[in-house]
């Protein structure tokens, strides 16, 4: 809605579509409440949102001075008044130009994740406090700084020219990606996995799939990494929300609609003679979403963190591809290995250290386990360290 409003009334006005559409649902709220939920609950909000919509722009005198010169004369010699489309289709148009605009270079990378959280996502202020481990103030202020950038460098809600589609297309990608990391590795206080932020991740990479221009190999590579990883969400974590290592999770939990589907869009991102970092990472989860545990399987996903770490280093992929190398070639390999990482203020190194150490030296576990709980962030994390210690003999 807040997309629909903006497209309309240009992208300057954006603050006063959230607060219409807050405005909206909370009449909703006391309205429900006394008469019940109306037949068509959506078709209600869109019509009290349209109202209100034109009520204030009227009101503001912004309809009369900069909506109406633009539109067409009836043939009475008044103004055909805009109507808000809230179709699906158009609400799809408008979600996907918003996103282009918020990913716009001019933009900082948080800022556009928390933008993309407030307009595109519908959380709270509060909810991206929490997401960045951050207070109210803070972030009011990044999105108010965010959205000044955008009305100073006249951005508009359209899509870029094609021959500029594949730069700003990548901005777009790494913000899908970012999103679906803060909910896959969630660093909030009481939460590990939040998947409502994976799944509006994959909603917003499966729009980009429906439109020619953006409907490119990387965009199904992406989308395919993102299904592969979600297909394992029910069995990273237990019902009191604590988190289950990769080998010790129930692969009868594991998804194999999202895995089938996964493997769909993987085939669709090998058109083409680009490999990205999406394509390698997708390789490397349709391999971990295999149930069986080979020395063939580990192998092929170290060769695959190889050509990752080339085009693309990371400090979390050099990790992980430590994790292979040990499934791969043993506990010593991967020792050597760690020892050249030093990744002294991250705190999944020292729980791979640990993981190594409790089958050869419970002491030594235990260190890494501890360096590992005073450098996590998460209370949740923090208790399953901690019953790993109590764990060892």
């Amino acid at each position: 809605m807040v997309a629909v409003i903006s497209w309309r009334f240009g992208l300057p006005h954006m603050e006063i579509a959230e607060d219409i559409v807050g405005e909206t649902f909370l009449l909703a709220i006391q309205n429900w409440e006394i008469n019940g939920i109306p037949p068509n609950p959506t078709g209600w909000l869109y019509k009290s949102a349209q109202r209100k919509t034109l009520y204030h722009f009227k009101r503001a005198k912004i309809l009369e001075q900069k909506i109406l010169p633009e539109l067409s004369l009836t043939k009475e010699g008044g103004y055909m008044m805009p109507e808000l489309d809230f179709t699906r289709e158009n609400i799809k148009d408008s979600q996907l130009r918003m996103l282009f605009a918020i990913c716009n270079p001019a933009i900082a990378s948080e800022a556009q994740i928390g933008l993309a959280l407030r307009i595109l996502c519908g959380f709270g202020v509060d909810e991206i406090a929490e997401a960045f481990l951050s207070n109210k103030e803070t972030i009011n202020k990044r999105l108010f700084r965010a959205k000044e950038k955008l009305r100073a460098e006249k951005v508009k809600m359209e899509l870029p020219p094609e021959s500029e589609i594949e730069e700003r297309l990548d901005n777009v990608l790494h913000l899908i990606y970012l999103l679906f990391n803060e909910g896959y590795y969630s660093k909030t206080q009481n939460q590990i996995l939040r998947r409502e932020l994976c799944l509006d991740a994959l909603r917003l990479g499966k729009m980009l799939t429906e439109y020619g221009m953006t409907n490119r190999p990387k965009t199904n590579a992406l989308l395919a990494l993102m299904c592969f990883h979600a297909s394992r969400f029910s069995a990273r974590q237990t019902e009191n929300n604590s988190f289950i290592l990769y080998e010790n999770q129930d692969k009868d939990l594991w998804d194999d609609k999202l895995i089938d589907l996964g493997s769909q869009f993987l085939a669709l991102s090998a058109h083409g003679d680009e490999i990205s970092s999406y394509h390698l990472e997708a390789r490397i989860a349709s391999w971990h979403c295999r149930k069986e545990d080979t020395t063939e399987k580990w192998q092929n996903i170290l060769h695959l963190y190889d050509s990752l770490l080339l085009i693309n280093y990371s400090p979390s992929a050099a990790l992980n591809r430590t994790f292979a190398l040990y499934k791969a070639k043993g506990i010593n390999a991967a020792l050597a290995e760690m020892k050249k990482l030093k990744l002294e203020n991250n705190h999944f190194y020292f729980i791979l250290l640990g993981e190594l150490y409790k089958q050869i030296d419970v002491e030594k576990a235990k260190f890494n386990y501890q360096i590992a709980i005073e450098l996590s962030l998460t209370k949740t994390e923090k208790q399953i360290l901690q019953a790993k210690i109590d764990s060892l003999v």
